[in-house]
């Protein structure tokens, strides 16, 4: 038996969805599914948040701030 490890993600209806590799036949295949751990969790996380917000950071109408907009954090008060 051969092992592929995939990167999915179960949605909200309960399905499973992961890209397979183009050269895999198609036909039934034997899913393991492993849980992230709660420290796990701190890592999926921000990559979950970053994925649900990539369309709206991608909008160039969210850039409201330039680098001279504010000042170093070293900076004399």
């Amino acid at each position: 038996m051969k092992a592929i490890e995939l990167i999915g993600d179960i949605d909200e209806q309960h399905r499973l969805r992961a890209q397979v590799p183009d050269e895999l036949p198609a036909g039934p295949v034997r899913l393991i599914v492993l849980l992230p751990d709660e420290d796990d969790a701190g890592i999926a996380w921000p990559h979950g948040v970053a994925k649900e917000w990539s369309d709206e950071l991608r909008d160039s109408r969210q850039d409201i701030y330039t680098l001279e907009d504010g000042q170093p954090v070293n900076a004399p008060r």
